[in-house]
């Protein structure tokens, strides 16, 4: 046997115990980020394959491997363009939840910002707990709504007088929402005079909302209405949520509860926005 042989033993032997080495680390890791994805979507409840991508670090390709086996185990379900958790560990996100948070401000602000839409106006009401009071008293004014909201849908439902666009998508029962690629594409094809959105926070950098789908959604919105009208209770005031939605420069109208913080509201009208403050109930 030749030196050349030997090195070659040598070589093969090593090879042979260290892939079994790498092959362990790479189902370690393969466990970990599926666990991290099944861990995220305990927190979202539902999340892109893009988002999913960007939180574990690795391609979409890998991610998707990943949640057709978390699918195999029933902890998530597969959807177009994402992943939805089944057996959620909170009620944060569901809608009846969200709805019984600052009830009497929503109820308020719902009246108030109503008051503002004029006769015959063709309005975007979003998936948000706060514009589902808007819509509760819009009345007929608005003879055309245009949703995702599965409770705003419902509520026009046997209104004769409105016609009632609703944006195609998942379903989410649970967070009464359409959500995913074809509501974006619906939205995007819509125009409307007023657009009446919800969200998470607002400070002088702009508005931010908690959930990447959502933001895509909210940002079709924003480019179909003529006029961006949010309404937001004093708690989402000088508050940073996850995503960065827009900028103030695209808000024409806040509409808040009487406790909105005197600053806050000053500091939004000396930026140009209009802050309309609705009486207590």
């Amino acid at each position: 046997m030749t030196k050349f042989d030997i090195t070659a033993i040598n070589v093969n032997k090593y090879l042979a115990k260290y892939s079994k080495m790498f092959h362990i680390l790479s189902e370690m890791t393969s466990d970990e980020r599926k666990y991290r994805i099944e861990s995220y979507l305990q927190k979202v409840e539902f999340a892109s394959l893009e988002e999913l991508a960007k939180h574990v670090e690795s391609s979409i390709s890998t991610v998707r491997r990943d949640l057709t086996n978390l699918e195999s185990t029933g902890s998530v379900r597969r959807t177009h363009g994402g992943a939805r958790i089944l057996a959620p560990r909170t009620d944060e996100f569901a809608f009846s939840a969200r709805d019984t948070h600052q009830l009497a401000e929503k109820e308020s602000i719902g009246r108030a910002c109503a008051e503002l839409i004029g006769n015959q106006r063709s309005v975007i009401l979003d998936a948000g707990t706060t514009v589902y009071h808007v819509a509760r008293h819009l009345g007929e004014k608005a003879p055309q709504i245009l949703t995702n909201s599965l409770p705003v849908a419902n509520f026009f439902g046997s209104a004769n007088q409105v016609e009632v666009i609703v944006a195609g998508g998942v379903i989410y029962p649970r967070l009464g929402v359409l959500v995913g690629p074809a509501t974006v594409e619906a939205f995007s094809r819509m125009r409307a005079d007023v657009a009446i959105m919800s969200a998470g926070g607002i400070t002088l950098e702009g508005i931010t909302n908690s959930h990447a789908l959502l933001i895509d959604i909210q940002r079709a919105m924003l480019k179909a209405a003529q006029r961006i009208i949010f309404c937001l209770d004093h708690t989402k005031f000088g508050r940073l949520s996850v995503s960065p939605l827009c900028g103030l420069d695209m808000v024409d109208t806040i509409v808040s509860d009487h406790q909105a913080p005197a600053e806050w509201v000053q500091r939004l009208r000396e930026a140009g926005v209009e802050v309309v403050l609705a009486p207590p109930e």
